[in-house]
């Protein structure tokens, strides 16, 4: 895809999104809705922390996505400087601000179409956030940082399975987010039944391309690229905050 002024920039689910200003275009249709069954966590958290129940926050979630998901929704909403990470919280805050009539809202969605999640382990991963530590939008920014590595890690162990190295995905796995000088290459060398030399280009590979998928899956949720190494730092730091 090429810029007005001639230049080139890569195409995100989000960028879709906003190109197409949600007038029904399909592929818009389907960027969002991509976006929204892999970062509803972090929504349903924020609701939780709320004080609303385990139920009221699923309801409320899948109320929330099946009106953003309708036509026309966006139009108007500012996209929070590029990243749909600001823009969905924004809508969420202004959907709970709004004239919400619980006692006549139907279940999931008021009767629309619901979009499919897994609610199944929501509320234990809403359990072991340090919630008493943290106001509302760092919980929420640091379920979205959790997210983005659970995607990008899930991603990195299903291609190292393809490639038949799915026990040397086990063994280094842990040494993905240590410092260099704290990776013990002797050991992982000895419990692999390769050389330490080799141990370190495998750890070295699996490493750049851990940061290649991170880079990814970031850029999917910004309008502008040039954005990921700023948004990589907020998240980074989101979950080292409370």
């Amino acid at each position: 895809m090429t810029s007005a002024g001639g230049g080139v920039f890569a195409t995100t689910r989000w960028t879709v999104v906003l190109a197409a200003g949600r007038r029904g275009a399909a592929q818009a249709d389907v960027a969002l809705e991509e976006l929204c069954r892999a970062y509803w966590f972090p929504l349903y958290a924020y609701v939780r922390w709320h004080g609303h129940s385990r139920e009221d926050a699923e309801d409320l979630t899948q109320a929330f996505f099946a009106r953003l998901l309708e036509k026309n929704f966006l139009e108007g909403i500012s996209s929070e400087k590029g990243k749909f990470r600001a823009f969905l919280l924004m809508a969420m805050k202004r959907f709970l601000a709004n004239e919400w009539d619980r006692a006549n809202r139907q279940k999931r969605g008021g009767g629309a179409a619901p979009l499919s999640l897994d609610w199944q382990d929501a509320d234990d991963r809403y359990q072991i956030t340090p919630v008493d530590t943290l106001s509302p939008d760092n919980l929420y920014d640091r379920a979205w940082a959790v997210t983005v590595l659970e995607h990008v890690i899930t991603r990195l162990r299903a291609e190292s399975a393809a490639e038949g190295k799915a026990r040397q995905y086990e063994q280094l796995k842990a040494f993905l987010m240590v410092g260099k000088s704290d990776i013990p290459y002797a050991q992982a060398a000895a419990a692999l039944e390769m050389t330490e030399g080799a141990a370190r280009v495998a750890v070295h590979r699996l490493r750049q391309r851990y940061r290649a998928l991170l880079r990814e899956e970031i850029a999917q949720t910004l309008s502008d690229p040039a954005q990921v190494d700023e948004e990589m730092q907020a998240l980074f730091s989101a979950l080292t905050e409370g």
